[in-house]
């Protein structure tokens, strides 16, 4: 769940704090930044697989740092913060949501936006921004919120919300997360800003949004304490009577395991990271006058790779015998676990949720109902050169390339099929059979997909291609041309039985 980290500055992040603890003035953007360092701190401690990046902004906004899991280059990336003009939430959110959509593909992402209360003046504030959501009329002034992909905005405001400025801010900053309709929540300090309150509400912010899940992978006597990330939302199913919510449970159960062919590529709703977790307590170990001592995390991380993981088992054995883990996540939910390689060199072991019920997988059915082959059949001769699936998948013959449908996603495959029957065509009568194939092969994908208007727009296609014959055309490429124009414009064009043949002349295929 990659993060964006929006940092106002503005001039009035400039403005200086009075601190009681220090007689150093300091600035509300050294506090944002200290406070973005905490949970940078923390990220590292506890979730140190999600991507982050760094965009500030003010009346213009910039991207500091691209998505990465380095966080010293993010740190770095802050040293470099300079202030700039007056601030401009919407000019953040339209960079927010251009950054996101160059990088991810509806990917769930997080938005931490940090600024001190001040909504701005003029045309580019906040709240004339949100006046005028409702009047806007052309695409390009839309406003960005609710984005088109999945985000939840966090704002983090630095500033006492005792202060009328901000007490008056908080309003709008609340609405813009309604507006969002994906979740999100308002932070603020609690009294006076100082280093203390500003660490304590990125802490918040992080333990609530960005607590790792911790659970247990069971099979039979088997278990292992694991990780999942990112970490798992509750989903949300309407039903008739209401809305219901499945929580994936701390308890994984593998109830089965089943080949990669039969299961097929089921629909999903999410896919996690499963990563062995220690059980040991790490950290730094102190005496009893409460100094320091010699940190345990090597010693601990170096302990792990020689106790036996049940993961790394499980990986290996469904890489090699090509299978897949059937899990319960929790009462009427289940997932899969599977190997998956994003290189040659590298693999993981991942769980996909399926949606939650017995039949989200129909072609195996309830999966309560799940039992071995041998239960039903136990005559069976299972061996490997005849062993059958009993479940209605693929057959594993190879089919013929001449019989590959036809698939108009983009404009691009439309025009590239248009332009194959206009080659064949300017062969003529060279190229007879091969356009006559192609021709019909266009006009079955158009009959099949409704787009019967596009008969009408080849036949004229080809006329004008008769029309614009040379001199030295065989005669037999006109008359074909326009038999075959006036074939799609006929009632037998769509009739998908049917099958445009070729006009039976006199005429040799070669020039006389």
């Amino acid at each position: 769940m990659p993060t964006v980290i929006a940092l106002d500055v503005s001039l009035s992040m400039s403005r200086p704090v009075v601190l009681t603890d220090t007689s150093e003035e300091y600035q509300r953007r050294h506090l944002a930044i200290h406070g973005i360092n905490i949970f940078l701190d923390y990220l590292t401690a506890n979730y140190k697989l999600e991507f982050v990046s760094l965009v500030a902004f003010s009346y213009l906004y910039e991207q500091l740092s691209t998505f990465t899991r380095d966080y010293n280059s993010v740190r770095t990336a802050l040293n470099r913060v300079e202030a700039f003009s007056k601030t401009c939430i919407e000019t953040a959110l339209n960079g927010i949501r251009n950054v996101i959509s160059d990088e991810w593909n509806h990917t769930p992402c997080q938005v931490l936006l940090i600024t001190d209360g001040s909504i701005g003046v003029g045309t580019g504030s906040l709240k004339r921004s949100l006046e005028t959501i409702n009047l806007r009329q052309s695409v390009e002034e839309k406003f960005p919120l609710p984005f088109s992909f999945p985000c939840k905005l966090h704002i983090v405001c630095i500033g006492n919300p005792n202060e009328p400025d901000v007490r008056s801010a908080l309003p709008y900053y609340q609405k813009l997360i309604d507006i969002g309709q994906q979740g999100g929540e308002l932070f603020t300090i609690d009294g006076p800003i100082s280093f203390k309150s500003v660490e304590d509400v990125f802490n918040r912010l992080a333990e609530k949004y960005y607590n790792p899940f911790c659970g247990t992978l069971t099979c039979g006597h088997f278990n292992c304490a694991i990780n999942l990330f990112p970490k798992p939302e509750p989903f949300d199913r309407q039903l008739d009577d209401g809305k219901m919510t499945f929580t994936v449970s701390d308890k994984l159960e593998i109830i089965g395991f089943i080949e990669i062919k039969d299961i097929g590529s089921p629909p999903t709703v999410a896919r996690h990271l499963v990563l062995p977790r220690s059980t040991k307590e790490k950290g730094d170990t102190k005496d009893k006058e409460g100094k320091s001592g010699k940190t345990e995390d090597d010693d601990d991380s170096q302990d792990d790779g020689k106790i036996p993981s049940f993961t790394v088992l499980l990986h290996g054995s469904l890489r090699v015998e090509s299978m897949v883990a059937v899990t319960r996540v929790c009462d009427d939910w289940y997932g899969m676990i599977y190997s998956w390689a994003d290189s040659k060199k590298k693999s993981n072991l991942m769980l996909a949720l399926f949606e939650p019920g017995q039949d989200s997988v129909p072609w195996l059915g309830p999966f309560d109902n799940l039992t071995s082959c041998k239960e039903y059949f136990p005559d069976m001769v299972f061996n490997d050169e005849e062993k059958k699936s009993p479940f209605p998948v693929r057959p594993t013959d190879k089919r013929s390339y001449a019989q590959s449908c036809v698939v108009w996603i983009k404009p691009s495959g439309l025009q590239s099929d248009i332009q194959k029957v206009l080659r064949h065509a300017r062969k003529l009568p060279d190229k007879l059979q091969q356009f006559y194939k192609e021709l019909n092969r266009t006009r079955r994908a158009a009959l099949s997909f409704g787009f019967h208007a596009l008969l009408e727009a080849m036949a004229a296609m080809l006329e004008r291609e008769c029309t614009l014959l040379p001199g030295t055309a065989h005669p037999n490429a006109a008359l074909q041309l326009t038999h075959a124009a006036n074939m799609l414009r006929s009632e037998n064009a769509f009739d998908v039985t049917q099958t445009i043949q070729p006009l039976l002349t006199n005429f040799s295929s070669s020039t006389s």
